[in-house]
């Protein structure tokens, strides 16, 4: 192709100003880069490109019907919801997307959730604030529980790279990690039941896909068969928990905390169950475990690598 045309539709949630990008433009003889598309721009903004890249844009049927030339899309991330990839294959568009970018950063992430729930971190970094530690008259100060992971038993729910990840990160902490087999996957096992598992762990930690299978994978039954005081992290989909079973949860006490670095609409501006100023107990990141400079370099290095692999007769990360 003697001009080939990209245009990075959403390249905000990527790059705050801190990334190398000049290995992305030079593979493209023409790049436009849009902090963020409406929905209504989108077709406007792909006329005459033949590769979209997007991070979270929507890609719909219509529109990539209405993009005759458009060859290749490729996606900024690992989730592939925003893209019709029933629709690419048909029309003949190629999808790449990026893997593994974030292994390291979204465990340590995951780890930091944990450990600040089990130390109650929050509510120290509170009190100190506001002056409590100065009044109490002692050297130390320890209103709140402080709960030691060594001996405690992890359940780790999705054992790919990332779930592998923090499972070795929990062993360093002298946790022990068992997981457990997940509905739509052929059953290994080594695993657990998923009932089997909620009842045995002091903590628990998503890291599996969201689908039709697992969406609302852990709702009131479940989290009723978790044991008093125990933990869980979301580091994975905001769909996977039933977000006002795990409010209720919290305010009733059964749970000795939650966390979550997502929820079911991002950012929330309808509004969350999880967001009620008297759910005690839980720590929301922004869906920020991921955001490394690190992890948003190696995704704008692997776009690069899917760029040049598709100019030479070749996909690699190929998902249509």
């Amino acid at each position: 192709m003697k001009t080939f045309h990209g245009v990075f539709l959403d390249v905000k949630p990527l790059d705050q100003n801190d990334l190398t990008l000049e290995h992305l433009r030079s593979a493209f003889s023409r790049l436009d880069s849009y902090e963020n598309t409406p929905a209504d721009q989108v077709i406007h903004r792909l006329s005459g490109a033949q590769v979209a890249i997007v991070n979270k844009v929507q890609l719909t049927a219509d529109v990539l019907a209405a993009s005759p030339a458009l060859k290749l899309v490729l996606i900024a991330a690992t989730g592939l919801n925003n893209v019709d990839l029933e629709a690419a294959k048909r029309l003949g568009i190629t999808v790449c997307n990026c893997s593994g970018y974030g292994t390291a950063t979204v465990a340590q992430h995951s780890l930091m959730l944990l450990l600040a729930l089990a130390t109650s971190l929050p509510d120290y970094q509170t009190a100190v604030r506001a002056g409590r530690w100065q009044e109490a008259g002692y050297f130390c100060f320890l209103d709140f529980p402080i709960v030691e992971l060594s001996g405690k038993t992890l359940g780790v729910l999705g054992q790919g790279e990332l779930g592998g990840a923090v499972s070795k990160l929990a062993e360093a902490f002298g946790m022990n990690v068992i997981t457990a087999n997940l509905p739509g996957r052929p059953p290994k096992p080594e695993r657990r039941s998923l009932d089997e598992l909620l009842q045995e762990v002091d903590a628990l930690s998503l890291h599996c896909p969201l689908t039709e299978q697992t969406k609302n994978l852990i709702g009131e039954r479940e989290l009723s068969l978790m044991k008093p005081g125990a933990f869980i992290v979301n580091t994975a989909r905001g769909g996977l928990i039933e977000e006002q079973a795990l409010a209720d949860a919290l305010r009733r006490g059964h749970l000795g905390g939650a966390a979550t670095d997502v929820l079911t609409q991002e950012p929330p501006v309808n509004g969350n169950p999880l967001l009620a100023d008297d759910v005690p107990r839980l720590i929301i990141t922004p869906h920020s475990a991921w955001g490394s400079l690190d992890a948003r370099q190696r995704i704008v290095d692997q776009l690069v690598e899917n760029v040049k692999a598709f100019r030479s007769g070749e996909t690699i990360r190929r998902v249509a």
